[in-house]
């Protein structure tokens, strides 16, 4: 606006200039030319007719002098005068004196002299000379005739008056020069509103354009410019629109998909850990917050929050080695307050530079090395007892033939009270031996579970009725939930786990000043159903948590340490799991989560057994 007003004040300047300048020589053309003309005529004229009339004058004066009745006159002052009445009347003289020498008291008189001043007569005086010296003389007043005189004084009047207008001339220049002034502002007025008018069809929509430009900048792409454009603005607001339109839709897509992506990472069951490339902790999935639920995974903003510096150390050598081949894998044991927990760990960079972040994936294979481990232990069991039952048999049998030997055949007292107790040894430890081999072989070949629908409270209380009168000392608590759901276990096999479970915790309170067992029932998460045993023992340590349910591990003086595998293994079966954890104040808490049989699985159920029928 300001560069428009410029351009159009050069113009206004120049135009007022000239016109001022043109004002000014025409404004002396019209006063001061022609003025002067007029004064210069008119004075060359009163001039003239002064001149003329004033010779007039001194011509009749002089003709008077010349009279012999002047001369007369003189002599006889006291004689009338017609004669000169006469003569001026005939020579349209308007007045005539003839004085007497040094006298003002005239001797002939005709008319009136003019006695106030700027009056149209002119006088003149001629000498009456006798002998050549003057005795008298003639004085002769002379007027303009009255026609010229009155144009004369209308030329006067005319020229007062232009001489007033002429001192009116700064008056003038005064007003012309408003009225310029007027048309100049008129004209700057015009321009700058038509200066006003264009600027805002540009600076209008480039401001809208500058504040929606902010508003994408802060995030908020629903932002649309609202204004009036044309032309090429036009097209930059609609383009603007467009492209904002664009960026919120591809938005609520990257939305869509990160919340798809969060989901996914959200529902998998293995840990994911987002780090940069300084080694700071980005985001981590539900999965790794439940796989170290005291780290406090949520809040973590370094792996040193999250691990041991051992751990942390081996995690950067992995992320290293992943920022040169893509991909490093490493299996790491991670003591923790409850447990010690196997993971598996991979690293992938995201990009292969040195400035890329990295993608940690963490898996918990304890599980798995339990399962792999009971699963060799099965094998190790099923050769064991194989090799084993073989000699078995023909030791005990050649044991069995010594005893009836020595009841046939009379020996010393001695020799055969001593034979008769190394076969009885032998048979014994053979049985002992045999017992042994047998539970190994019910651990490598457990029967196939039988499922059935059942309600788990009858299952506990089937199982507690196994120890009715011989926990002598031990407080059972029995705390059935009413209204559980049904599950689809093998009833048998369950009060089995129940049983062995009992009977653990009765055994880790032997040496306990307070001995309370607290056996319950109760909702789980997620449509499951949970049966928790909890005793008041001497607990468990987190090195023994860890190798609790593998084959030939116990914590009791007696016992194969086969009843926790066996339990592991028939709930493995049964797609169930169990837990271990402290109990409060002392002692262990084992928790056992079944799946709860829905309806719609008993209509499949029915549905399959009408098919097969």
């Amino acid at each position: 606006m300001a560069g428009a007003l410029a351009l159009t004040l050069m113009p206004v300047f120049f135009m007022v200039l000239f016109n001022f300048y043109v004002m000014n020589r025409t404004l002396a053309r019209w006063f001061t030319g022609p003025n002067e003309h007029v004064n210069a005529h008119f004075s060359n004229i009163s001039a003239a007719l002064e001149q003329q009339t004033r010779g007039k004058a001194l011509a009749e004066a002089q003709l008077i002098a010349s009279l012999p009745e002047t001369h007369d006159q003189i002599l006889h002052p006291e004689a009338s005068t017609p004669w000169l009445a006469a003569f001026c009347q005939q020579r349209s003289i308007r007045a005539a004196r003839i004085l007497p020498p040094n006298s003002m008291q005239p001797v002939a008189r005709y008319g009136d002299f003019s006695t106030h001043a700027g009056s149209t007569t002119y006088p003149a005086a001629a000498p009456i000379l006798e002998n050549g010296r003057p005795v008298g003389t003639v004085i002769v007043e002379e007027a303009i005739p009255i026609n010229v005189a009155a144009q004369l004084a209308e030329v006067r009047a005319d020229a007062e008056v232009f001489n007033k207008l002429a001192e009116q001339k700064k008056q003038v220049r005064t007003s012309y020069l408003q009225i310029l002034m007027l048309i100049a502002l008129f004209i700057l007025f015009v321009a700058g509103w038509l200066a006003h008018y264009l600027a805002r069809q540009i600076s209008t929509p480039i401001s809208a354009l500058l504040r929606a430009a902010e508003e994408v900048s802060r995030g908020n792409l629903s932002y649309r410019v609202e204004v009036r454009a044309i032309d090429e603005l036009a097209q930059l607001v609609g383009g603007f629109n467009r492209m904002a339109a664009d960026l919120e839709a591809n938005r609520e897509e990257l939305e869509k998909r990160r919340r798809f992506t969060e989901a996914i990472l959200e529902s998998i069951p293995t840990g994911i850990i987002s780090v940069d490339s300084a080694g700071s902790v980005q985001r981590v999935n539900k999965a790794l917050d439940e796989m170290l639920p005291q780290a406090g995974a949520r809040q973590a903003s370094r792996l040193e929050d999250l691990f041991s510096r051992e751990d942390t150390a081996e995690i950067r050598y992995l992320m290293n080695r992943a920022r040169r081949t893509g991909l490093a894998t490493q299996q790491i044991d991670m003591r923790t307050a409850k447990r010690t927990l196997h993971l598996g760990v991979s690293v992938a960079a995201v990009e292969r530079s040195r400035n890329t972040g990295f993608v940690v994936v963490i898996e918990d294979t304890s599980d798995l090395l339990r399962a792999e481990k009971t699963a060799a232990w099965s094998e190790v069991a099923r050769r064991v007892a194989h090799e084993i039952k073989n000699p078995l048999t023909p030791i005990a049998l050649s044991a069995e033939r010594i005893l009836r030997l020595l009841n046939r055949t009379p020996l010393a007292p001695e020799v055969g009270h001593l034979l008769r107790e190394c076969a009885t040894t032998i048979l014994d430890e053979s049985a002992s031996v045999k017992r042994l081999v047998d539970e190994f072989s019910q651990f490598s070949r457990l029967p196939s579970a039988q499922p059935v629908v059942c309600d788990l409270n009858d299952v506990v209380t089937s199982a507690m009725n196994v120890f009715e009168g011989r926990l002598e000392g031990v407080e059972t608590v029995v705390d059935l939930a009413p209204g559980l759901p049904p599950v689809n276990v093998d009833p048998e096999q369950f009060k089995r786990i129940i049983v062995n479970l009992v009977d653990n915790a009765a055994e880790a309170m032997k040496d306990s000043s307070e001995r309370v067992l607290h056996v319950a029932t109760r909702a789980g998460v997620a449509d499951s159903v949970e049966i928790m045993i909890a005793d008041s023992g001497c607990g468990i340590t987190p090195d023994e948590k860890d190798k609790l349910f593998l084959p030939y591990f116990s914590t009791k003086m007696r016992g194969t340490g086969l009843g926790l595998a066996i339990i592991s293994h028939i709930l493995a079966e049964h797609d169930a799991s169990i837990r271990v954890e402290d109990n409060e104040p002392c002692g262990a808490r084992f928790t056992v989560e079944v799946q709860a049989f829905a309806p719609d699985e008993t209509k499949a159920l029915i549905a399959a057994t009408a098919f097969s029928a």
